[in-house]
């Protein structure tokens, strides 16, 4: 798993950017209990906006990944392409430039507002790493949710304007396809499993 990350790491890095040009960054999460911190927010938010009712599934396809890789896009907020493209909706890059950020509130995920064409940028790391993963034969799935889990988080760049999450599974059944409709409610024993185990060292140490 660990041999495999790092070359889906290195396929995303290595994809083609718009102008050539390293806007985006992608960060492996690989300990058990940083998959399970991550998991535990996605599922917090999932309260936080009644559309995000199915947060709780994906945090609990992500708790059986092996890996999860977060993928960023650094200038989308900050820094306009200037091309005047419009896929954000205004007439020109200067007008972007001006709007306001949404509210920091807890049912909001991207707070914007976004340089469309340099969000795009995210797309052909993404590439990178699915095409990877499939020419390894590793299962995989992208989540929006675990992106947007991680900027709350505070675990990624600060100037991060947009993130989407790529988590991949060495294991006979994938955790990401033809799931049962209450998934999260099916895999409560892993999550269970893992707060055990991350417990454990602690009373042992307490009790021995």
């Amino acid at each position: 798993m660990r041999i495999a990350s790092r070359m889906l790491l290195a396929s995303g890095t290595t994809s083609p950017r718009v102008g050539g040009v390293g806007e985006c960054t992608i960060h492996i999460i690989e300990d058990e209990c940083q998959v399970e911190d991550l998991c535990q927010k996605i599922e917090a938010m999932s309260t936080d906006n009644a559309r995000w009712e199915f947060f709780r599934r994906d945090a609990a396809m992500l708790r059986d990944a092996d890996a999860v890789l977060l993928i960023t896009s650094l200038r989308c907020k900050t820094d306009p392409a200037d091309t005047n493209c419009n896929m954000c909706g205004r007439l020109t890059c200067e007008y972007l430039k001006e709007a306001e950020s949404l509210p920091e509130e807890a049912g909001v995920a991207y707070r914007g507002p976004l340089c469309i064409f340099r969000a795009n940028n995210i797309s052909y790391a993404v590439d990178g790493i699915v095409s990877q993963a499939r020419n390894l034969g590793i299962d995989y799935g992208v989540f929006w949710s675990a992106g947007a889990a991680a900027m709350r988080m505070g675990i990624l760049p600060k100037n991060t304007g947009f993130a989407l999450a790529v988590a991949i599974s060495i294991t006979e059944k994938s955790p990401f396809r033809d799931i049962p409709k209450k998934y999260e409610e099916i895999n409560e024993s892993t999550m269970n499993d893992r707060i055990i185990k991350r417990l454990w060292p602690q009373f042992r140490s307490i009790y021995s």
